[in-house]
């Protein structure tokens, strides 16, 4: 077995880093394309330096027949080695660089040559062409070799073809030229490709540092992880870019929100809507651990702006927690009541012994009768009226704390409310939260009081709580009902400033309203308007039967729980 470990084998293939493999990748591209352009270049300058001997062949060709002496030499004159026509043409052949100059008769009989031996013989390719008056540009083959040639017609004074003139230019030397340029050109394609590696490696460097030089492979495995990171944590997770559009949105976060991946790329305010979820999110509200309430959800959310301009918020759900608290607070009040009422209890029981001792049993008798009878009324007062169990054992326990904590709750002779709610639940929420403003509004207070009144118009349920306290001033109207806004000191499981914006939010879901103004006697008077509170069995029932309402009519136009005094 090797000693070597496989760790420190040496790998076969592409580098495994995100750098190597974009520089190696760029580098390749640069150099492809460096290669391309050279071939690209090179042929059709093979084919411009070729048209350009052609055409240089045609010109000195046309410049020959364009003497009118020679024509006239073709015409007296034999094909020999020295007669004129050989000399005018070897005269034009060195002055212009071509390889030959060739003046011919119409039968195509050579005047002139660069090697004398051909003259006086015909021409090895077909003149017709340029004999029958059109100029000739073309590479062929010939005596002396490969050339670019030029042919045009000779023509006498009068104008009438006497021969041609034929030119050709040596292949050799427009070949070489063609030769000769591709140093040039490789230099520049070198120079190119020098510089495509330096921007691929600047690129690639910069790609390393974003990266942080992670592999492909682990760059892969980090984006599983964070898929199932992210959709996996029972925390909501909604990424922004630096427009404000929705980026990501965890299954958690889709649940708190309620919505689906169709609002990915969208933007925020157009997926969530106008609310403080919304600013909360978009950063227009500023702060740690801010509360929200989205639909009945109470969320507690945090923002932390990226590098990029955008933004990660985390979404907690703290709807248990928040009623757990408020239940803790109830409880917490119900002991403080069952405190006092067990003081309260002592002093009577210490009464009903003095009277039993001082054998005054009748009186002992109406005493035990008049203290029992007073919870109980209060009891049957509430349920005569509030037929939803829910609902009356809610009241019936904030009758007992108000009387503890010096206020009298009354509910007015005209309450009714049938057992045929559609949410009770949300009723109770509502009722309980208004009831507990109201009472710590009014606590401490001249003459303290709350009244609760519930009435039906149809389907509709129409909740009013009304209380002595300093009341709401105008301009704050709307503002308290926006979550997080509160006067209170915060208690132990908590924040507050949810209570109110929770009861808005429950009566907007029914179609409802939730309003506060001024009570006719001081104070601050909530109005909560539900329209399709009651079933339609609720409807057909009419509410609490008015024959019952005569019979407790009697008993006075309100019912109180009248404070106690402490002891």
């Amino acid at each position: 077995m090797s000693p070597t470990s496989p760790a420190r084998r040496l790998r076969l293939g592409l580098p495994r880093r995100v750098f190597s493999q974009v520089l190696l990748m760029q580098l390749a591209i640069a150099a492809g394309v460096a290669v391309l352009a050279t071939g690209l270049f090179l042929a059709p300058l093979s084919d411009q330096l070729d048209d350009q001997a052609m055409r240089r062949a045609l010109a000195i060709a046309q410049t020959t027949a364009a003497q009118p002496r020679i024509a006239e030499d073709l015409a007296a004159s034999r094909p020999t080695t020295d007669g004129p026509v050989q000399a005018a043409a070897e005269r034009i052949r060195r002055a212009s660089g071509a390889e030959y100059v060739v003046i011919m008769n119409k039968d195509g009989v050579r005047w002139s040559h660069t090697d004398h031996g051909q003259i006086g013989r015909v021409v090895s390719t077909d003149p017709s062409d340029a004999l029958a008056g059109r100029a000739v540009m073309e590479i062929d083959n010939g005596t002396l070799g490969r050339s670019a040639r030029g042919k045009v017609a000779l023509r006498d004074a009068e104008g009438r073809i006497v021969g041609a003139v034929s030119v050709g230019i040596e292949y050799d030397s427009v070949r070489a030229r063609l030769v000769h340029s591709i140093p040039g050109l490789l230099a520049y394609a070198g120079g190119a490709l020098a510089v495509g590696a330096l921007a691929a490696y600047l690129i690639s460097r910069r790609v390393q540092r974003q990266t942080r030089d992670l592999a492909f492979s682990d760059i892969s495995a980090l984006l599983a992880e964070r898929e199932a990171m992210l959709h996996g944590i029972r925390e909501g997770v909604v990424a922004l870019d630096r427009g404000g559009r929705i980026r990501l949105l965890n299954d958690e976060a889709q649940r708190l929100l309620g919505l689906g991946t169709e609002v990915v790329g969208r933007p925020l305010d157009d997926a969530l809507g106008p609310g403080r979820t919304t600013d909360v999110l978009a950063g227009r509200v500023t702060g740690t651990d801010l509360l929200t309430v989205r639909g009945q959800r109470v969320l507690v959310a945090n923002r932390m702006p990226t590098d990029d301009g955008g933004a990660v918020a985390t979404l907690r759900d703290r709807t248990e927690l928040e009623q757990l608290g408020r239940e803790l607070d109830s409880t917490r009040g119900l002991i403080d009541a069952l405190r006092a009422q067990d003081h309260e209890h002592a002093n009577r029981m210490h009464t009903l012994l003095g009277l039993l001792e001082l054998e005054m049993y009748e009186e002992a008798a109406e005493f035990v009768g008049e203290v029992a009878g007073a919870h109980r009324v209060t009891a049957e007062q509430i349920t005569e009226k509030i037929r939803d169990p829910l609902l009356a054992a809610l009241l019936v326990g904030k009758a007992t704390v108000a009387a503890e904590r010096g206020v009298a709750l009354s509910v007015p002779r005209d309450t009714a409310l049938p057992d045929r709610l559609v949410d009770p639940g949300g009723l109770v929420t509502i009722v309980g939260n208004l009831v507990d403003n109201a009472l710590d509004a009014a606590a401490g207070t001249r003459h303290a009081r709350v009244a609760v009144d519930l009435r039906t118009e149809g389907r509709a349920v129409i909740l009013q709580v009304h209380d002595s306290g300093p009341g709401v001033p105008a301009e704050q109207r709307e503002t308290i009902f926006t979550e997080g806004w509160t006067t209170k000191e915060p208690p132990a499981h908590g924040k507050r400033g949810i209570g109110l914006a929770l009861v808005r939010r429950l009566a907007e879901r029914q179609g409802g309203s939730a309003r506060v103004g001024e009570a006719p006697d001081g104070g601050a008077e909530f109005t909560v308007v539900l329209p399709e509170a009651l079933t339609e069995a609720g409807l057909a029932a009419g509410g609490v039967d008015e024959a019952e309402h005569e019979a407790t009519a009697h008993e006075g136009a309100t019912m109180h729980s009248v404070p106690k005094e402490p002891r």
